[in-house]
């Protein structure tokens, strides 16, 4: 008999060749140059059993999505088939944001149901009134672009062209979003053919009793870690800003027996503004936390998840209930979720949790159209500090936390759009002083060619990245738009303003926080 962790260790590969396959595919500078997409495997009940280390925001949705997914095919009385393909962006099933289109392909052996391989992209833009579609204005989910619910993208291996076509019809850059979702398909293509390679060579029962065998392997080596953490029950709260208010998001992390419960009583209501995160995106926040304190290599998977159980009160910004808007619980409050979890278990493991990061993706969405005709949309995220740590200062100018992206490169941005970068460097002395400094933010500036609309969604521009015993607090962001007569426009962390050609963009991002107090 094989070892199971030969099929396993394989299985995980194919995760990362699916991702590989996407990002090489992908037309969009988001996916083929920042690499925002997911790639994971599903056993038949919709557990994970592998995921490639791609973005933390989407890992532990998939373990939401998948589920909520495969209950409403349930519910609907839809089957998937070999050769059929569902496609879905709503954020109250799969589990982000509308941006993140999320295909999944059932892989069959025979008329035997093998798992599902399933992928997620951030598409540039997916429609609504703001270019990027993450519109900081929305007080509705249906202000933020097209809500696609899972529908049949492939049927018996016939691309579906009226859904297709209906997509692009609603998309502002149709011919990216094609080859970004035609990467997508690719990708589950090449993910679903490998598993059954693996099945042609090790049977259908070996695949599956391998993959079991990886979950349970997960689960040991993950109770093994947190059941050295020490029993309690800790308290943090931290805020998301939201105009002049400042809105807390509440949590109690209760570790017992190696299990690790995270309560989010007394959070703050949601909210009619953009700033809810949907049940699939808390979950990841805190699992993504559990999992960067964790030493040595874990899968990532059903058995990891299974440790970890959330209490996010519905009607909460971190559960909302539908319409809210959630486009920047996504990508912001996602960064305060994990934030707010590892303010609470540096109160367990002092001498493992970090200073607070950044704190923000600080979102950039950048559109209008064009000259000649036709429309443009930008979209990128912008890195900050990370905290400092224990032995060790953060690092300047990455991404933090619940982002995994690389930047978009000056050459590729200016080559593909109406721009023209006039700085990019490091903030320095943007990070908190301590023992340990914490990381400086970056600053990126910029200028349109031609009239565009700029919308801005942050955080840390008031609440600054926290420092941890005695350390300083990082800077806070700053975005400012200086106009071609010299005035100059302060805007707000949630913002959308028009541009003129020549108008300069400024954005100066937190730096993290110190940690231990100088001696």
């Amino acid at each position: 008999m094989v070892s199971w962790e030969l099929v396993f260790r394989a299985s995980v590969f194919v995760t990362e060749e699916m991702g590989v396959a996407l990002r090489r595919s992908a037309f969009s500078p988001n996916i083929r140059e920042r690499m925002d997409h997911s790639c994971a495997i599903v056993n038949p009940e919709g557990e994970v059993v592998a995921q490639a280390e791609h973005i933390p925001v989407h890992l532990g949705s998939f373990r939401v999505g998948v589920r909520n997914l495969l209950n409403w095919l349930d519910r609907e009385g839809v089957e998937l088939n070999q050769g059929d393909v569902v496609l879905l962006n709503d954020p109250y099933i799969s589990g982000t944001h509308l941006n993140d289109v999320m295909v999944m392909e059932p892989v069959y052996a025979g008329d035997r149901l093998v798992g599902y391989v399933v992928n997620k992209a951030h598409h540039v833009d997916v429609g609504g009134p703001t270019p990027g579609s993450i519109n900081p204005l929305a007080k509705t989910i249906y202000e933020e672009g097209l809500i696609i619910p899972p529908v049949k993208v492939v049927r018996g291996s016939e691309l579906n062209k009226d859904v297709v076509n209906m997509i692009l019809s609603n998309f502002k850059t149709p011919e990216t979003a094609h080859g970004d979702l035609m990467a997508q398909l690719s990708a589950n293509r090449v993910g679903a053919s490998r598993i059954r390679e693996l099945v042609s060579r090790y049977g259908v029962d070996g695949v599956l009793r391998a993959w079991g065998e990886g979950i349970e392997y997960g689960r040991r080596l993950t109770v093994l870690e947190t059941s050295r953490w020490p029993d309690g029950a800790y308290e943090a709260v931290d805020y998301m800003e939201l105009g002049e208010d400042l809105l807390p998001i509440r949590i109690r992390v209760e570790v017992k027996g190696g299990l690790v419960k995270a309560d989010f009583t007394g959070t703050h209501s949601q909210v009619e503004a953009p700033i809810n995160a949907v049940l699939g995106v808390t979950y990841s926040a805190v699992s993504f936390v559990v999992r960067s304190l964790l030493s040595g290599d874990i899968p990532t998977n059903e058995g990891f998840y299974s440790v970890i159980d959330v209490n996010a009160p519905e009607g909460t910004l971190v559960n909302p209930r539908k319409p809210a808007p959630v486009s920047g619980g996504n990508v912001e409050t996602s960064q305060r979720i994990a934030d707010v979890t590892f303010k609470a278990l540096a109160k367990a493991l002092p001498n493992k949790v970090p200073a607070a990061g950044s704190g923000t993706m600080m979102n950039i969405m950048l559109g209008g159209p064009l000259p000649n005709g036709g429309y443009w949309a930008y979209y990128e995220t912008i890195g900050g500090g990370t905290g400092g740590r224990p032995g060790k200062p953060g690092v300047s100018g990455v991404h933090v936390n619940m982002t995994n992206t690389l930047n978009t490169p000056i050459e590729i941005a200016e080559r593909q759009y109406p721009i023209l970068f006039t700085a990019y460097r490091i903030r320095d002395g943007s990070g908190g002083v301590g023992l340990y400094r914490g990381g400086d933010g970056i600053v990126r500036s910029f200028k349109v060619l031609t009239p565009a609309r700029l919308s801005i969604m942050a955080e840390r521009f008031k609440v600054r990245p926290w420092g941890l015993w005695g350390g300083g607090d990082g800077e806070p962001g700053e975005v400012t738009v200086t106009r071609v007569d010299g005035s100059v426009v302060k805007l707000p962390s949630k913002a959308s303003i028009d541009l003129n050609p020549n108008d300069e963009v400024t954005i100066k991002t937190p730096g993290g926080g110190g940690w231990g107090k100088v001696k």
